[in-house]
């Protein structure tokens, strides 16, 4: 990360959860300190205001090649959130994207004990718990090699919601919590596959997509983003399972999320998807309206 001239010696970057508990870390407000790119025009996350988004005919179904694969690793605590390294075959093409994109790293942002805590929202809507799905240009051989190149990054984001019942698919993830608890820990995540994480593939034809950046320092836009709408169920328990985390001062690992940047002109696209479930609700209407009820 470069640093400007005249930061707090020691100081790191933080969420805005840690500003009031900790003088010496650096909140989103003054992320640019960090990396001039943090005051970009091109930035994210950002709230999709789903009336002005622009249908695009191009963005069909992925094609989702070795997620149903299961991988092993580890899951770390890396005092900032819940990350994991993926060093397997995992890839995606089609819906637009210029080339094939290779599965790099997956990470999450939430809120405090299944509050409010993803990064993207949804007119306005902010869900429990976003992941991300880092993915880079397959001819790149890491991610700071694809972040020099305008689109080299490929990120999926998915939202969760609070549901009444556990997740089983989940519970390596919620398992391996309890040993990472520390700031800089990891332990080993072993029989889980990303096909177990996301929804059913055919449950995802309806997305959002557009040009943004990383949501953390440094910030650097070269991230083609793509939001999915369906939802992903935790039971609260789950999702508060997240905030016993700590960060590397000690506190609680809470509301682990960027503020929504501004848009600044960029057309936000839509996928096919969620025009076919508008059509048919109006077309409900119709029908409803003609025969009077």
């Amino acid at each position: 990360m470069r640093k400007s001239e005249g930061i707090i010696a020691g100081a790191d970057w933080c969420y805005q959860s840690q500003v009031s508990c900790n003088s010496s870390c650096i909140g989103p407000g003054k992320w640019d300190e960090f990396a001039a790119l943090c005051d970009g025009r091109a930035q994210s996350p950002i709230n999709i205001v789903t009336r002005k988004t622009l249908l695009d005919e191009r963005l069909t179904p992925f094609k989702f090649t070795g997620y149903q694969e299961a991988f092993h690793g580890l899951i770390k605590n890396n005092g900032h959130s819940v990350e994991v390294d993926l060093h397997h075959s995992a890839m995606i093409s089609g819906s637009s994207l210029e080339t094939s994109y290779r599965a790099a790293q997956m990470h999450l942002h939430w809120g405090k004990n299944g509050g409010p805590g993803s990064e993207h929202t949804i007119d306005g809507e902010q869900y429990p718990m976003e992941l991300h799905i880092v993915h880079v240009k397959q001819k790149y051989s890491s991610l700071a090699e694809a972040l020099l190149d305008p689109t080299g990054v490929a990120v999926l984001g998915f939202f969760y919601e609070t549901s009444t019942s556990v997740n089983r698919k989940y519970e390596p993830i919620i398992s391996a919590l309890k040993n990472i608890t520390k700031s800089g820990s990891n332990t080993s995540l072993s029989g889980v596959s990303l096909d177990m994480l996301i929804p059913e593939h055919e449950n995802m034809t309806t997305y959002y997509r557009y040009q943004g950046s990383l949501t953390t320092p440094g910030c650097t836009e070269a991230v083609v983003w793509t939001i999915f709408e369906n939802t992903i169920p935790l039971s609260k328990e789950q999702l508060s399972a997240f905030s016993e985390l700590e960060f590397r001062n000690g506190e609680k690992m809470t509301g682990t999320f960027r503020p929504v940047q501004p848009v600044n002109g960029r057309q936000v696209h839509r996928s096919g998807g969620g025009t076919v479930l508008a059509s048919a609700m109006l077309l409900v209407t119709s029908v409803i309206a003609s025969i009077g009820l």
